[in-house]
């Protein structure tokens, strides 16, 4: 009988976890009898496998063995690289050459190109059976994709800042959050130090989950996160009034890369990427002068930004990137593709891969959230999730 083949990629942005994830997912499927090819950058890899002369592509999809896995798991990011291509949203100025005038292109409403007929190509060049994608809702999108052009995949969900719709939890976010809190420690001395205001900034587009959980932790004095607008002055009183309650006569406060000044927009800058995002971040740059600006106080900003997720997993992650890629294969096994691997309650599960879509995972504000003093606040912790999501 032929052997099944499956191929791993990660999207996105990296996150502590994917190689322990990758590791779990590549050694269970060669203890299964599989074999396993990683592609490198993402969609990318797939997008510029160029079929017509293979030798021009090479290393870009390989096959894996336990050898090129074998300490992976030791260090953070992901061995296989990762991008942010969207092979179905192809702009003209990141066509591959070859495929600039092929028949396997076709022209979307929004006038890019949709290359999903080549990547399919590719996918059967080199025999793959299922496709195992580790990525938020841009990267997983795209698997659905493929998912419904008849491609058997398994969803992995990856991202910081939790907010991939369908389960409670993402690989990377409790190591994010454990950065955020041990820097807003470490900082506490320089603040206090020099009895200033800080003023901390956290990733987190469509969720201000980074920011309230980190908050919630470290002691914070107020936490502004993506889902409540809020109002300038109302929080510089606030901020002057837990300053001057403190006996060390400082306070801090986090706010989400994706938090908005009531009656303004998300600040974004350059030009949208592939799945129609533009770069977010420098909120808390602009909250941090306002605050100088009408208090008159000094102020320390800092946007922690990639550090948050750079270097080694914690245990958490590690736990839940290995059960999640032993899981994936699991699946594989049992013929359940379709799906992406989740967490409920505390237990490992799935659902349709296509779950992704059906919506976007925000921080539950009447539960979790003081709107009117801008801090966490859970109302009742019975029965709720351990990471309040």
């Amino acid at each position: 009988m032929t052997r099944k083949t499956i191929a791993l990629l990660t999207g996105g942005g990296d996150v502590p976890g994917l190689n322990p994830c990758m590791k779990a997912v590549v050694m269970s499927a060669l203890e299964n009898g599989f074999r396993v090819f990683g592609i490198r950058r993402g969609w990318a890899g797939l997008l510029n496998y160029n079929l017509e002369d293979p030798s021009a592509s090479k290393g870009s999809i390989y096959e894996l063995t336990r050898d090129d896995v074998r300490t992976v798991d030791r260090t953070g990011g992901t061995f296989l690289h990762s991008s942010r291509t969207n092979p179905q949203q192809v702009k003209a100025s990141d066509i591959p050459d070859f495929l600039k005038n092929s028949s396997l292109g076709r022209p979307t409403q929004d006038g890019l190109m949709d290359y999903t007929d080549h990547v399919k190509k590719v996918l059967e060049h080199f025999g793959i059976d299922v496709l195992v994608t580790i990525g938020g809702d841009d990267t997983l999108s795209y698997a659905v994709r493929l998912h419904q052009e008849g491609i058997p995949v398994v969803g992995i969900p990856k991202t910081m800042d939790n907010d991939v719709f369908g389960t409670d939890y993402c690989i990377g976010f409790s190591t994010s959050v454990t950065r955020s809190v041990d820097f807003i420690t470490a900082m506490r001395t320089s603040i206090g130090s020099h009895e200033r205001i800080g003023v901390v900034e956290l990733f987190g587009r469509n969720s201000g989950e980074t920011s309230l959980i980190t908050a919630y932790l470290a002691y914070v004095d107020r936490a502004i996160i993506t889902e409540v607008p809020f109002n300038v002055h109302r929080l510089v009183d606030m901020l002057v009034e837990d300053k001057r309650n403190n006996p060390s006569n400082y306070c801090i406060m986090t706010i989400s890369e994706g938090a908005i000044i009531e009656g303004g927009d998300v600040m974004e800058s350059g030009e949208a990427d592939a799945y129609g995002h533009r770069k977010l971040g420098g909120i808390g740059e602009v909250v941090a002068d306002q605050i100088k600006k009408i208090s008159g106080q000094d102020i320390i900003y800092q946007q922690l930004a990639y550090l948050m997720r750079s270097g080694a997993p914690d245990s958490l992650d590690r736990m839940v990137a290995m059960s999640f890629g032993h899981l994936a294969i699991q699946l594989i096994c049992r013929r359940e593709t379709g799906k992406m691997v989740a967490l409920h309650g505390g237990k490992y599960a799935t659902v349709p891969i296509a779950m992704v879509l059906a919506g976007k995972k925000r921080v539950d504000v009447q539960a979790y959230y003081d709107i009117e003093n801008y801090r966490p606040k859970v109302r009742d912790f019975m029965g709720v999730p351990m990471f309040l999501s």
